[in-house]
């Protein structure tokens, strides 16, 4: 639906200083049809790229490519896509209802259909009870709820989300997640950053992964994961076998834990071997586990790729 090829922006922060490459060379692909999260540490560049996306800020170079799908020229591409960002400004005098049919009426949109998407999406994000409500009375998590609903006032193709469960309680991301999922099942193709990652891998089926401005990965949440498995086990035994488990070669750490309990890591390829030690010793096992990284832990610790 949308290809970055091989995009690169520069920002002049001073003008005795070089300027800073914020997008080096990024290259990713968003599949139509999909739920996609965008992750990366603070300032990799998730925001230039979504600016970038939306034809908001100029590119240094490379290119940014949009599927006959979302429309023949970029007009009517940004018309087919509904955006949130992550720090939007909302007229505090204006009622949400005000605000939302405004939005609407902006996009051309009639007024029959922006009742229905009010009803429709105001409901779904429980925010219906507030419309009535000035804006400016709204809640940090009621203000998420409505720039959400002002984003699919039209019926975008694409949404996309820049950071749209920050600020909200475990409820509130909750019902986040279950709106991302019901306009998933109805056809539309969603692009959301966020730096919750529990959020992002429980929901999305596909990963771009930046770092730096420089693509990390793209494409199946669950390659990636498989992708990064450490092949190592661990277990957790009684601290008396501390001194037998130092003398053994194919043990990699022993950790001190908690309640007189030590917890040992090895290769897979010594799983064999260990559990016959553990056999012949009539050592009692309190834990035995394959050691897999989680996605938090990909992303974010370099050394785990």
């Amino acid at each position: 639906m949308i290809h970055f090829n091989e995009v690169t922006k520069s920002f002049q922060e001073d003008f005795w200083k070089k300027p800073k490459i914020v997008l080096d060379r990024l290259s990713f692909s968003l599949e139509e049809g999909t739920i996609t999260g965008f992750l990366g540490a603070n300032g990799a560049g998730k925001t230039t790229s979504i600016k970038a996306l939306l034809g908001f800020i100029s590119i240094d170079s490379g290119s940014i490519n949009y599927s006959e799908a979302l429309g023949a020229s970029f007009k009517e591409v940004r018309s087919k896509i509904g955006y949130f960002p992550e720090s939007p400004y909302f007229y505090p005098y204006l009622t949400g209802m005000e605000f939302c049919q405004y939005l609407g009426a902006l996009q051309g949109i009639s007024k029959n259909d922006i009742e229905i998407n009010i009803k429709k999406w105001g409901e779904a994000l429980n925010i219906s009870y507030a419309l009535h409500k000035k804006v400016r009375s709204y809640s940090k998590g009621m203000l998420q709820r409505l720039g959400f609903l002002s984003a699919l006032i039209h019926s975008p193709s694409l949404i996309i989300l820049d950071e749209p469960l920050s600020g909200l309680d475990p409820i509130g991301r909750k019902e986040f997640k279950d709106v991302l999922q019901l306009l998933n099942k109805e056809g539309r193709t969603v692009f959301f950053s966020s730096h919750i990652v529990s959020d992002v891998e429980e929901i999305c089926e596909n990963l771009v992964v930046i770092k730096e401005g420089k693509h990390f990965y793209s494409g199946k949440t669950s390659t990636l994961l498989e992708e990064s498995k450490k092949s190592e086990f661990s277990a957790v035994v009684s601290d008396s076998y501390k001194s037998a488990i130092s003398k053994i070669d194919l043990i990699k750490t022993v950790e001190n834990q908690s309640n007189g309990m030590i917890r040992i890591r090895f290769s897979n390829n010594h799983h064999g071997e260990f559990m016959k030690w553990v056999q012949d010793q009539k050592v009692s096992l309190i834990e035995l586990k394959s050691e897999n990284p989680t996605l938090e832990e990909v992303i974010y610790d370099s050394s785990s790729r």
